[in-house]
């Protein structure tokens, strides 16, 4: 971590999307209709897995987190997009660009694990289905959960922590629409190595690490898929786990492309940006609600009986 006087820099310029006005206003539209059907999606999905009890079941229990945290991950970002794409002056406090890093890395971080939670709770129902309900049980699904989230807080704390102590000498324009780490190390002209190796190790961790045990889970899952001996026990044995798959490539895709594009492909960034922190969180309630029976159901019979 840096020493010596810090700079005197109280803010950030978010470059965004687009400079032009016209484009700014047709954002703004897109983005906002974006965010309120996120919001309703995945606010519709908690309700409904809270009201149906034919969904109180430990997969149904990591999706209504999933919803909530993608709630949480859109809302870090998307808010302060729309107010810059109506203002002239495109900025963030440094305060508001390290509390947006935060949450930015604790729900991604959450989300990654809860991923890999996930693909476990499918193992263990493909591959074990006559212990589900004794391995997974309400006790053990608490513990993986609130793992998750504590594991990524005190990730998301540990690289706030040497942020915070970064210095910043004059150059303050985020070629962005929202603050990521990378772009405040670039910025900064303190000695960063510390910073790096931190921000790597975490990157490992959740990036690797979670992705190594989805695919152990689904290597797992595949073998004993294989060995079902009828075609319709095949193919219904597939549809219990094609909802979390569609969402585990869509998560894990978009982020491998976010994080991989050369920073000279700035539009290219931009792009894979906003389908990993926008468009992720509002297809997901999609994903499992047009592609599982059980949820489809539990909506039909939470909205007649509400409405």
């Amino acid at each position: 971590m840096a020493s010596g006087n810090h700079s005197t820099i109280t803010d950030f310029i978010l470059l965004g999307l687009s400079a032009d006005p016209q484009i700014q206003a047709l954002l703004f539209v897109l983005f906002l209709g974006i965010y309120l059907q996120t919001l309703m999606g995945n606010l519709l999905m908690l309700l409904v897995i809270r009201m149906d009890s034919h969904l109180l079941k430990p997969m149904y229990f990591f999706l209504s987190h999933l919803s909530f945290l993608d709630l949480c991950f859109s809302s870090t970002t998307v808010p302060k997009l729309l107010e810059n794409l109506l203002s002239h002056r495109k900025t963030i406090s440094m305060r508001g660009c390290l509390v947006q890093v935060f949450f930015l890395y604790d729900t991604g971080g959450t989300e990654a694990c809860l991923l890999s939670v996930m693909a476990y709770d499918r193992y263990v129902a493909i591959c074990h289905p006559l212990l589900y309900a004794q391995i997974m049980s309400s006790k053990l699904c608490k513990e993986l959960v609130w793992g998750s989230w504590s594991f990524s807080f005190l990730d998301a704390l540990i690289n706030i922590l040497f942020a915070m102590d970064l210095d910043f000498c004059g150059e303050r324009t985020i070629p962005h629409y929202s603050c990521e780490l990378p772009s405040l190390l670039s910025l900064s002209c303190s000695d960063v190595s510390t910073n790096f190796i931190v921000m790597l190790c975490s990157g490992l961790l959740h990036g690797i690490g979670t992705c190594v045990l989805i695919i152990s889970s689904y290597t797992l899952i595949v073998s004993t898929i294989l060995r079902i001996s009828s075609s319709t026990g095949r193919s219904k044995a597939f549809s219990t786990c094609s909802s979390h798959l569609t969402a585990v490539l869509l998560f894990y895709g978009s982020a491998f492309l976010r994080y991989i594009v050369p920073t000279s492909y700035l539009s290219l960034e931009l792009i894979f940006s906003v389908q990993y922190s926008v468009i992720t969180p509002l297809v997901n309630p999609l994903i499992y609600s047009l592609k599982n029976n059980e949820v489809k159901a539990a909506v039909r019979r939470t909205l007649k009986k509400n409405l």
